[in-house]
Order: structure tokens, then C-alpha cells, then sequence
């Protein structure tokens, strides 16, 4: 009896160690995908705190900028430059909300979703999306 207790202890252990690894992420803004244009490959990614999402330039003319108002607090300020990959290691919980700059009021948004917290929904849905992101953002707040 103690050695199947001991074992079941030691399964839960490991099992919570690899569970506690990094999973990162890669999403690629795109021209097109399918029937939508100017457009992230993933629009709602979740995460735990530690993991590092990669948006990786595969067209031209993009990046990466977390909307003011729409992360977590304590959150500095990030944009990438233009057409280039770039990376952020996410080490706060919460929603992040960004966009593609050039093509915010095409649609091209996205929501990175911390340690399943959405103690931030509320800022979230105060953020001013323009034109086609404003139905999209909507379709996601819901989805979420």
C-alpha cells in the first residue's frame, strides 16, 4: 500500500512539472487566410504565465502593438516594428489585446489570453476598435 501511494504521489509530481512548462505559441500575420484578409493565423491563444508567443512576419506590412487600455495592469507598452518577427514573454495574467497598426480598422486583431484570468474584461470592452475590428472584437469578448 505505501509503494502505490508513493507512486501516485511521484505521478501527480511529475505530471505538475510538465504540466507548469513553457507551451509557446507561434502566430503568423498574414495577407490573407481563406476568405479573410490582413488577419493574425490565430485570433484567441491561451496561455500560462511564463510562455512566449512569437508572431512571425510571413507577408509584409504588419506588426504587433498591445492596444492602450487593453492589457493587464503593470503591462508596459510593446510594438514591434514592421515587417518583422518579434516575440513577448508574458509573465502577467490577463487578457492582451493588440493589433497590426496599419490594419487595426481592417479587422486584424487579436487576444492573447493569460493564466485563463479575465479580471481585465471590463477595460477590454471599453477599448475604442475602428470599423470591421469593432465587429470582430465583439465576436471575440463573446467567444471568450
Amino acid at each position: 500500500m505505501k509503494t502505490f501511494k508513493l507512486i501516485t504521489l511521484l505521478s501527480i509530481f511529475i505530471g505538475t512539472a510538465f504540466n507548469s512548462l513553457a507551451a509557446d505559441v507561434t502566430i503568423e500575420m498574414l495577407n490573407k487566410l481563406g476568405k479573410e484578409s490582413m488577419v493574425f493565423s490565430e485570433k484567441i491563444v491561451r496561455i500560462d504565465p511564463g510562455d512566449t508567443v512569437f508572431w512571425k512576419s510571413t507577408d509584409n506590412g504588419h506588426n504587433v502593438e498591445f492596444i492602450k487600455g487593453g492589457v493587464p495592469e503593470g503591462v508596459e507598452k510593446f510594438k514591434s516594428k514592421y515587417n518583422k518577427d518579434t516575440e513577448y514573454k508574458f509573465t502577467i495574467p490577463g487578457i492582451y489585446a493588440y493589433w497590426c497598426t496599419p490594419h487595426k480598422s481592417m479587422g486584424m486583431i487579436g487576444f492573447v489570453i493569460v493564466g485563463n484570468d479575465q479580471s481585465n474584461i471590463d477595460s477590454i470592452k471599453k477599448i475604442k476598435f475602428y470599423a470591421k475590428s469593432k465587429k470582430i472584437a465583439k465576436e471575440l469578448i463573446d467567444s471568450l
